[in-house]
């Protein structure tokens, strides 16, 4: 079969994939009232064993005879007619009450969608190969949404009410969760899940998705091998962490890594790897552990590398702090626009601390600790590329000089409306070959050749 053949059969895959999806959507909203009815008198004969959690595969196929066996005799008092798939739709969607997460079951169980946004009980949004997509699924009502929050973030420890009324949480595959309640959100209640991918990207997969080159790769796998530090920027959904965690795979195995995030989101491979997460207050207002203490707290535990999942306040200054003592090889993430941005946004960050450094001091230790900047974005035909690998080369002055080693070239959009570019080298020889060559790495200079 031709490329072209291929191509056109994976797009019918594409369309009868998505024709399904909103079938599905559509019954979801259809079959409302019976579901609700159904479900309600499952909780009636079956309270107390419904309370029971961890179940079996064998515990599931019971609890679904016994929820088919009322459903059954639901179907058999009413007077309207219901064929054999709607049956079957029907009771799916009980056990999505029941076991799942109501209505949005099925979108999490969708590989094609990377993020579910709930806008209040009557808009849910999806995005879906990088762009947004709003479905038929609702909700009953707002109270049918928040059982629904309350049912995710329960098992996790976590709560919300009017005294919390936000929380941030993930589910046991990863995902990350965050919900905001009325009185804050006027929309009613609003959950945003960003899915955990089931299959981990490699660098291979970046290349081939076009994130990033070959030339690129290769030096980035230099500098992370090579013990330079390391930040990856770029915007909200950009593949910040995901990019992080691609590139924290070429830490060689032998090392000693120590991961801090707020969410638990990466999953490195190596032997040698301490994962250390954030806790929230309790119901007391007491108790709190955030990233700054988990980042002072990994000092004393003898890591060779330290990655951060994101840097957003005064834990930038021990991040800086750890590069500059010995924490060489150290990486994170950050929000920004480009990478003189974040740079502006360390600085902010740092005089968060409390702490009241001049600015050029602070800026000295940012041209010290950092070595590379690794810029991602998503663009508006919904992929993600690495728009620019910049080199930090130090202080002119009052002024941090950066350098792009890498771009991404836009050429502007196709007839279908995709983006049109070339990641190149600018020509420019980075700085940092030196210690890397120092170090046994060497990397070939054609790679740095504009074409």
């Amino acid at each position: 079969m031709s490329l072209m053949s291929r191509l056109q059969a994976q797009q019918q895959v594409d369309k009868s994939v998505d024709a399904v999806q909103v079938n599905r959507e559509i019954t979801g909203a259809k079959f409302q009232e019976p579901v609700y009815f159904i479900h309600r008198e499952v909780i009636k004969e079956l309270g107390g064993e419904l309370q029971v959690g961890g179940r079996d595969e064998e515990q599931t196929q019971q609890l679904e005879q016994q929820v088919q066996q009322i459903a059954e005799t639901f179907f058999d008092r009413q007077t309207h007619y219901y064929t054999k798939t709607d049956r079957g739709e029907i009771l799916r969607q009980v056990m999505d009450e029941i076991i799942g997460y109501g209505p949005i079951t099925p979108l999490l169980r969708d590989e094609t969608i990377s993020e579910v946004m709930v806008n209040g009980p009557q808009q849910v949004y999806v995005e879906r190969r990088g762009k947004l997509e709003l479905t038929r699924v609702v909700f009953r009502d707002n109270e049918h949404l928040y059982n629904i929050i309350e049912r995710i973030i329960a098992p996790l420890g976590r709560r919300i009410d009017e005294s919390a009324p936000m929380v941030d949480a993930r589910l046991p595959d990863g995902s990350r969760v965050n919900a905001i309640i009325p009185p804050l959100a006027l929309n009613g209640c609003v959950l945003t899940i960003r899915k955990f991918s089931s299959q981990l990207l490699k660098i291979e997969d970046l290349i081939r998705n076009g994130t990033l080159s070959v030339p690129m790769a290769k030096f980035l796998e230099a500098c992370v091998k090579g013990r330079l530090n390391i930040v990856v920027s770029g915007g909200t959904g950009a593949g910040k962490t995901s990019t992080l965690n691609i590139i924290s795979s070429f830490i060689p195995i032998d090392e000693r890594i120590i991961t801090i995030e707020d969410s638990a989101e990466l999953d490195l491979h190596q032997e040698h790897v301490i994962s250390l997460e954030t806790r929230p207050a309790n119901i007391d207002n007491r108790g709190e552990i955030n990233i700054r203490d988990l980042v002072r707290n990994s000092l004393r535990m003898r890591p060779d590398r330290l990655v951060v999942g994101e840097v957003r306040g005064g834990e930038a200054l021990d991040m800086l702090q750890a590069m500059n003592t010995g924490h060489d090889g150290s990486l994170t993430t950050g929000h920004s626009n480009s990478p003189r941005d974040m740079i502006s946004r360390l600085e902010t960050m740092v005089l968060m601390a409390g702490i009241d450094f001049p600015i050029r001091a602070i800026r000295e230790q940012i041209a010290s600790a950092i070595d590379i900047i690794v810029h991602q974005s998503r663009l508006q035909d919904g992929s993600r590329k690495i728009t620019h690998i910049t080199e930090v080369l130090g202080m002119e002055g009052d002024i941090i000089t950066l350098q792009d080693v890498f771009i991404f070239d836009r050429k502007g959009l196709d007839d279908r409306g995709k983006v049109k570019g070339v990641h190149r080298a600018t020509g420019l020889k980075p700085r940092c070959l030196d210690k890397l060559v120092s170090m046994g790495i060497n990397v070939p200079d054609e790679y740095f050749r504009p074409e």
